[in-house]
């Protein structure tokens, strides 16, 4: 067998080949490895924002696209790449996020829009979005990447062993999958010193990392009471911002000796006036949850799902699933193409034959079919109860299965409640359907936000989340006669 080695000339080729990536940082003056030029950047992230426009939407609301735009626009005047045209737009989306394309495309969605309480926080996280942009991180783990590629793929050649090859593509991978604390930290000192040079308080960018920590530690309250693993905005602080050292030195440093302890707290009437009527939660377009109900005005139909159970509206399902993750349920919807019965669309368009069990159904006027069957779950081969019912030309299809193979029978009669609670919207149900909105009111001295809690409409935690929204997260409360955020 002939063998092939890698020379010490090959490996100083490589080498050198990588080196004459490193450019100048335009926003730190540093020298970093890069393998794209700024029309290659650029035309990324036209490519990019086409493929976010697929998956989310911009907010209907163009005074507020325009304002969020406007504050955008300020911060990136006085930013290291003035040269670029930046884009800032605001998606119809109740996650808490907001992240940058390469090339200048900035997005934040309305979920984290509604816990912000100034308009110097929009600009922080605005400024923070900025910094990886400037600091062309996207850019930096980007080519990173391919360089990691390219080397696992010559080292694989070379060596015949297609492992060293798997290995580089897993380790780009996990670098492709954040950004990492370094660049967030980077992020941060950058946006602080945006900010600045903006007008805004540098302590801006403290109060909105805290506002995300309390978002991080609220979430893993709720991961722990509904059995899954907690969600993290970044990701990249273990303790409280106020107690980490790094990032007091980053704003410090970027804040050009602002003193960071100062008072935030000052009411922004102005900005919470912008706020007044901002989906709150779920949008009516994608349908709401109210408890344990799904609604949906436009499709007209409700389906109600056992108590307790966690329910994500996803962008082409409904999913929900049972504490600690014990079970779940899915709930698609596709358009009717042939005149089948729902017998025949399950063996045909599901491609599902090996009946264990199966009756006709006749739910609220919906036609349809239920099965059970062997098939391929997210808990691996599994029983699953399988259902469609016929609206129309459109089929609604649920698909059910337990985690442990010994606990279908236990709750598939949860499943079929699920599957039989599927009807149509009645006068009542379409009020209910409604989408909730962000609305203002002076707090009273006799008021706690415990109390108004009692009222809200808000179905779960509903003091923890107006506490969040009035950065008052986890105790706190508002002074008499402040303007406070509350959920109608």
């Amino acid at each position: 067998m002939k063998t092939f080695k890698i020379s010490h000339y090959t490996i100083l080729v490589i080498f050198i080949t990588l080196l004459s990536g490193c450019a100048v940082n335009p926003a730190t003056g540093e020298r970093d490895f890069v393998l794209m030029s700024e029309s290659e950047e650029l035309a990324l992230g036209r490519e990019y924002s086409k493929q976010v426009m697929k998956e989310y939407r911009a907010y209907d609301n163009p005074s507020l696209q325009a304002y969020v735009q406007s504050i955008g626009d300020r911060v990136a005047r006085v930013s290291d790449r003035q040269n670029l045209f930046y884009r800032f737009t605001l998606l119809d989306s109740m996650q808490v996020n907001a992240f940058a394309l390469p090339g200048g495309y900035i997005y934040i969605t309305r979920g984290l829009l509604a816990y912000l309480n100034s308009e110097s926080e929009l600009a922080a996280v605005l400024g923070h979005e900025l910094g990886h942009v400037t600091a062309r991180h996207s850019v930096r783990q980007h080519s990173l990447s391919t360089a990691t590629n390219l080397l696992g793929g010559i080292v694989a050649a070379a060596t015949g062993v297609q492992g060293a090859g798997q290995l580089s593509s897993l380790l780009s991978t996990g670098i492709i999958r954040g950004y990492g604390r370094e660049h967030e930290l980077e992020a941060d000192g950058l946006g602080a010193d945006y900010l600045v040079r903006a007008g805004y308080p540098a302590t801006a960018m403290r109060k909105v990392i805290t506002t995300l920590k309390n978002q991080e530690l609220f979430d893993k309250q709720l991961a722990k009471e509904q059995g899954r693993k907690p969600r993290a905005y970044h990701g990249v602080f273990s303790t409280h911002p106020d107690n980490d050292t790094r990032l007091q030195q980053v704003l410090n440093r970027s804040g050009r000796g602002v003193n960071l302890n100062q008072d935030t707290n000052r009411v922004d009437i102005n900005f919470l006036n912008k706020l007044a009527g901002l989906t709150f939660g779920d949008s009516e377009e994608d349908g709401v949850t109210r408890n344990n109900v799904f609604y949906h005005k436009d499709l007209n139909f409700k389906v109600k799902f056992p108590a307790s159970w966690l329910i994500s509206n996803r962008p082409n399902a409904i999913a929900a699933s049972a504490p600690k993750d014990e079970a779940f349920m899915q709930v698609i919807m596709q358009d009717l193409n042939q005149k089948l019965t729902p017998k025949q669309f399950i063996k045909t368009r599901l491609g599902i034959s090996n009946f264990i069990g199966e009756r006709p159904l006749s739910i609220d006027g919906f036609r349809g079919h239920t099965v059970v069957a062997d098939g391929e779950t997210p808990y691996g081969q599994r029983q699953t109860r399988v259902a469609v019912l016929f609206d129309g030309r459109r089929a609604f299809i649920f698909f059910s299965a337990a985690k442990q193979k010994n606990t279908f029978a236990r709750f598939d009669p949860y499943f079929l409640n699920t599957i039989k609670s599927f009807s149509r919207l009645n006068s009542k149900d379409k009020r209910i359907a409604s989408e909730l909105t962000l609305k203002l009111i002076k707090f009273k001295r006799s008021q706690s936000l415990s109390v108004l809690a009692k009222s809200s409409p808000i179905t779960h935690h509903a003091e923890q989340q107006l506490r969040l929204l009035n950065g008052f997260y986890p105790k706190g409360e508002p002074k008499s006669g402040d303007l406070i955020k509350i959920v109608r």
